[in-house]
Order: C-alpha cells, then sequence, then structure tokens
C-alpha cells in the first residue's frame, strides 16, 4: 500500500495510477478515494497520470483524534504534492473534497497547481449566517452529528438515497452503488465521521476562493440535496476569477457516479482545453 507519513505522524493512504500530468482528486465526506475510480481509471486510460488519497480518518488512512479540520486536510494534500513532487497537477474536489482544494489554494497557493476543478462543492460555506442567509441553518448539521452519534451504519445506508436523488420518483436505484456508499462509510473512523461535519459546515472559504488564479470548472447538479447549488456553486462561481459553471439538470450529488460518463468527458474536456 502507498502511504505517506504526515507531521504528526498520521499515516495517508493514496492510489497513484498512470504516468503523464498529474490530477490529483480529493473525495468527499464520509467516503474514501474510492468515490473516484471511475474517473482515474477513465484518465489514466488516457495518459494521465491518477493520484487520490483516503483523508486522514477515513478509508484506510489512519484515524486520528486530532486534525479533522480544513486546515489539516489541505496541509496532508500538500505533504502528498511535496512528497510525489507533483507539478502542473489539476486538482479536483468533490463535496468536502471541493473544500480542500480550495484551502490547499488558500494555504499553499498554486505553484504545483496548473487547473482546478470543483465539483458538488461545499464552498464558500455551507452554515446559515448573517452574512450568508442563504445557507442552512446550524440544526441540519448538530441532526447529522446525531445521527452519526445514534447509529452510523443504519445512517449511511439512508444518507445513500438523497446523495444519489435515489429517493425521487422514478429514480434508477442501483443497490450496488448504495452498498458501495455504506461499506466507504463505515471505513471512515468515528472522529472523522463527527468532526468533520462541523468542518465541511463551518469553514467559511471565500477568501480562499479568491486565490484562485488557474482556470477553473465548477460542475453541480441542481437537484444536489447535500450541497444545494444556490449557496454553493453559484456562489463560488462568482468569486473565483473567471471560473467556467457548468449546471447539470437534475443531477445529485453523487453526479461523479451517477452521471459518470459524462463528468469523465467534461473532465478531459477541460483538462486538454
Amino acid at each position: 500500500m502507498n502511504m505517506l507519513t504526515v507531521k504528526d505522524g498520521t499515516q495517508i493512504y493514496y492510489k497513484d495510477w498512470g504516468t503523464g500530468q498529474p490530477i490529483v482528486f480529493s473525495h468527499g465526506w464520509p467516503l474514501s478515494a474510492d468515490a473516484f475510480e471511475d474517473q482515474m481509471f477513465y484518465l489514466a486510460s488516457r495518459g494521465y497520470r491518477c493520484i487520490a488519497h483516503d483523508r486522514r480518518g477515513h478509508g484506510r488512512s489512519s484515524q486520528p483524534w486530532n486534525g479533522n479540520d480544513l486546515d489539516t486536510y489541505a496541509d496532508d494534500l500538500a505533504a502528498l504534492t511535496t512528497a510525489l513532487d507533483l507539478k502542473h497537477a489539476i486538482h479536483v474536489g468533490h463535496s468536502t473534497g471541493g473544500g480542500e482544494v480550495a484551502r490547499y489554494i488558500g494555504r499553499h497557493g498554486t505553484g504545483r497547481v496548473a487547473k482546478a476543478v470543483l465539483i458538488g462543492a461545499i464552498p464558500p460555506l455551507m452554515l446559515k449566517t448573517p452574512a450568508n442567509p442563504g445557507g442552512l441553518p446550524i440544526e441540519v448539521f448538530d441532526g447529522l452529528r446525531k445521527s452519526v452519534l445514534e447509529d452510523r451504519s443504519a445512517f449511511w445506508k439512508d444518507l445513500s438515497l438523497p446523495f444519489y436523488s435515489y429517493n425521487r420518483p422514478g429514480a434508477k436505484i442501483s443497490e450496488g452503488v448504495r452498498e458501495s456508499f455504506w461499506l466507504q462509510s463505515m471505513m471512515a473512523g468515528f472522529p472523522a465521521a463527527y468532526f468533520c461535519i462541523k468542518a465541511f459546515s463551518e469553514t467559511d472559504l471565500t477568501e480562499d476562493l479568491k486565490r484562485f488564479d488557474v482556470p477553473t470548472l465548477i460542475l453541480h447538479g441542481d437537484d444536489d440535496q447535500i450541497v444545494p447549488i444556490g449557496d454553493s456553486a453559484m456562489l463560488s462561481s462568482k468569486i473565483v476569477k473567471n471560473a467556467q459553471l457548468t449546471v447539470y439538470r437534475a443531477a445529485p450529488h453523487g453526479m461523479c457516479t451517477t452521471l459518470k460518463d459524462r463528468v469523465n468527458e467534461e473532465l478531459l474536456g477541460f483538462i486538454k482545453a
């Protein structure tokens, strides 16, 4: 297994497929690098080096009590790109992973970054505040914490339905996709599953987005029930200089899986442009 030990001793697992210009993937909560396998296989088969890590506390990485916050997530990503000496990398982040990419650029700049892609991403801020009236109330996130504490396993099973919009009338449900979501989620340690909720909901990434100075693609489904588009992509696309926004009609949060062919082609087109 490919493992990187970062400065606090946490071990970060990563996949490294193919050769060529590096594409680095940052996954969402509470999943793992496996969530991007469709994109990684597609792009590695077309001449790119695809790298995806399990965020600390998730998947096959260590499960530390500390560091389940976006500053540390971003520093872990920076440690990985430095250890592998990645240059001219394309960074792709989904959901919380989009926040990780934003904070990575905010803290570490774009010296190693060629382009960025945010998919169903949490920036600029999910929580409703006086300055962010379109956000979600704190009670929503308190409810997530309560569900994690009471019965994580059942919660992950239930969460897979809105995650992929399988709760919509006429939806074609894949039990295999739901089982994969549950398995990845159960691999996340209890501390990460719980503490990451605060990280992805209460971290204001507005200033980080202002530091983007590379071509940026923002993809979001307008039926995203996890990260509502109005207070995320619609705002981020106005903050990031010259961002390209593509809205997927009736698409869910988990569109990298349910609409993988379209997402794959869109990523390839953006990377090659």
